[in-house]
């Protein structure tokens, strides 16, 4: 696995996590939880490539 991929999730996380916490102070809760909502929703998309190679690797081996 590239590290790469590891770096964007954690940048991705950082700046959501920033970005929620201050709207959550400037009494936006609803804004918030939608930028948490979508910073989850890239980071699973930024995942799924890497599912899927696992998935592709693990049909390579077993021969399936």
């Amino acid at each position: 696995m590239d590290i790469a991929i590891i770096l964007k999730i954690a940048t991705i996380g950082i700046v959501t996590a920033i970005a929620t916490m201050l709207l959550k102070r400037a009494g936006k809760d609803e804004i918030a939880t939608v930028v948490s909502v979508v910073g989850l929703i890239v980071a699973l998309v930024l995942m799924l490539d890497v599912v899927v190679q696992l998935y592709d690797t693990l049909q390579d081996l077993f021969d399936l």
